[in-house]
């Protein structure tokens, strides 16, 4: 504990805090911590504000690949649901006293279905990006994707 009492000292003038060139006028801020709940963690918002940086989107199509990514993230939530209940699913089989491979291959079968509903979902949002860019943003995206500046 002894590192605890000192910890402030260490982190600079405002503790663990940014923003030091206030001279402690009551505006410190703390330092983003994603471990912790602090600050966004890796959503929407964040490939968003990359594409339309990147790609120097109006804010009409800002709005819309919004929309458009957030139908895909929705989506890929959802497959991770499936993905985990097909875990509990197969689990579930295994632990009992006969193996149920009817209730295997239905957890399986759930789950690829899902990952294909992703594929689609994939799919229907790149074919509605591709319709909101201009020939000049569809290269700087392709770019980006060869890359792996960004990934989908």
């Amino acid at each position: 504990m002894f590192w605890y009492r000192w910890a402030p000292a260490l982190a600079g003038p405002c503790g663990p805090f940014e923003n030091h060139s206030h001279h402690h006028q009551g505006r410190c801020r703390p330092v983003e911590n994603r471990g912790q709940g602090w600050g966004s963690g890796f959503g929407v918002r964040r490939p968003l504000r990359f594409m339309v940086r990147e790609l120097d989107l109006s804010p009409q199509q800002a709005e819309s690949l919004a929309a458009i990514l957030d139908d895909l993230k929705t989506q890929r939530a959802q497959a991770a649901v499936d993905h985990k209940k097909a875990l509990a699913a197969i689990s579930d089989a295994l632990v009992r006293d006969t193996l149920d491979v009817a209730a295997i291959d239905a957890a399986t079968k759930a789950r690829a279905a899902s990952a294909a509903a992703v594929e689609q979902a994939v799919a229907a949002a790149l074919e509605r990006t591709h319709a909101l860019l201009s020939a000049d943003q569809r290269r700087r995206l392709a770019y980006l994707l060869r890359t792996e500046a960004l990934t989908i």
